[in-house]
């Protein structure tokens, strides 16, 4: 951190996806703490209209679109606006800003493989990194974490499951989860909006179901892996890196009221929670200002308005993209990166009507079939496996999409 801000006890934030749903959120939090956070930096992807208004709010020194064109207009707009913001494009200016020494602390919100290499250089960096994209450790969870060692960095989940194991685990659990008592990690899912259909009626689930979370508001892809619990699965993965916990001790809970986030358990039978509503700025204000705590805008807990809380084994022929991700854990290598990109291109491919609900599991299992296992020993070799995923995830998807009458 810049020795100015130390002394002011200010923390300046690169927001990577400021337009998304987490960066949006992570803005809410920084307006009602101004005294605590600047904004350096904000990525976004095309959302011109968007990226203006949090450029003339929060007056970041840089911000980031996706491509040229976006970029070219974002900088006439703030430059009629009288604002001196710098404004770049591209992949590598992503990893620019998020590796810049102009930030201390980096908030990675962009979703999908797609986020990796900024996270990666905020790592190595040796900032703060408050990780949204479990899609970086699902996918190079092993050399993530080894940087994280190496630069002195800080890695810090706003996940809201991977939040509340870390706000239940001692100070000291990186000396290791068996060393400080601990038996289980127990993560819960909301079941998604599928919890309860007839396993038959899935073949016909939409789109617009599909995204319909009965809890959380999240964006399309994020929804529609929530409803398979590819998710969870994904969460699970993420867990095992972040704790360093084995794959057997980490357990699915399903909890319809998503009110407890997750839950450890230790040795002598405690098991402790986190609990909240379910508002994506609980964990946000956690990992911001940890290890202080502050205000987050989230709607205090009534324990007396709660009526029940309910918890279940997850059912895993309603949810193969669960065992799918356990199945892809223990395999190691690389198949956790295979298993990643052809979610992607499933539920991307599902969103687009090309196939079915169910087909993403399909496409799931099959590319993970044919695409050989090898071990990633750097980020290059990481993103060589997540092409070749991709290549076979879209053969999948050729395969089992409807023929077009000639």
């Amino acid at each position: 951190m810049p020795v100015a801000d130390a002394k002011a006890g200010i923390r300046r934030l690169c927001i990577l996806g400021a337009t998304g749903s987490i960066g949006r959120q992570t803005l809410e939090v920084v307006e009602r703490n101004p005294d605590r956070y600047s904004v350096h930096a904000v990525t976004g992807a095309t959302s011109v209209d968007r990226m203006a208004q949090i450029c003339l709010q929060f007056t970041p020194r840089v911000a980031v679109m996706t491509d040229a064109a976006s970029a070219a207009d974002l900088r006439e707009r703030l430059r009629e606006a009288g604002s001196a913001c710098e404004v770049l494009a591209g992949a590598g200016a992503l990893a620019q800003v998020a590796g810049a020494t102009d930030s201390d602390t980096v908030v990675a919100g962009i979703v999908g493989a797609a986020g990796l290499a900024s996270t990666w250089a905020a790592v190595r960096a040796g900032k703060r990194a408050l990780l949204a994209n479990k899609e970086s450790m699902v996918m190079a969870g092993r050399l993530l974490m080894g940087e994280v060692a190496r630069a002195g960095a800080e890695l810090l989940p706003i996940d809201s499951e991977h939040n509340a194991i870390l706000q239940a685990l001692p100070p000291d659990y990186s000396e290791g989860l068996s060393a400080v008592g601990v038996r289980r990690l127990l993560l819960t899912a909301s079941g998604g909006p599928f919890r309860s259909t007839p396993l038959a009626e899935l073949n016909a689930v939409t789109p617009a179901q599909a995204c319909k979370h009965p809890n959380w508001p999240m964006g399309r892809k994020i929804s529609v892996d929530s409803a398979t619990m590819l998710n969870k699965g994904l969460e699970v993965i993420e867990a095992r890196w972040l704790f360093d916990a084995a794959p057997d001790m980490i357990v699915v809970v399903v909890h319809p009221q998503s009110i407890v986030h997750s839950l450890v358990e230790y040795l002598d039978g405690s098991v402790l929670a986190q609990l909240s509503h379910p508002d994506m700025r609980v964990p946000i204000a956690h990992a911001l200002a940890f290890p202080q705590r502050i205000e987050s805008g989230a709607r205090y807990l009534d324990l007396f308005e709660m009526a029940k809380l309910e918890f279940e084994r997850p059912d895993l022929a309603r949810f193969p993209c669960l065992g799918l991700a356990y199945q892809a854990l223990r395999a190691g290598s690389d198949a956790p990166v295979v298993l990643n990109a052809a979610n992607e291109i499933a539920v991307a491919a599902f969103l687009d009507e090309q196939i079915g609900y169910t087909q993403i599991a399909a496409v799931i299992e099959a590319t993970l079939a044919g695409v050989s296992a090898a071990e990633p020993n750097d980020l290059g070799a990481v993103m060589e496996i997540d092409r070749q995923a991709r290549d076979e995830a879209t053969r999948q998807v050729i395969q089992r999409a409807p023929r077009k009458a000639a």
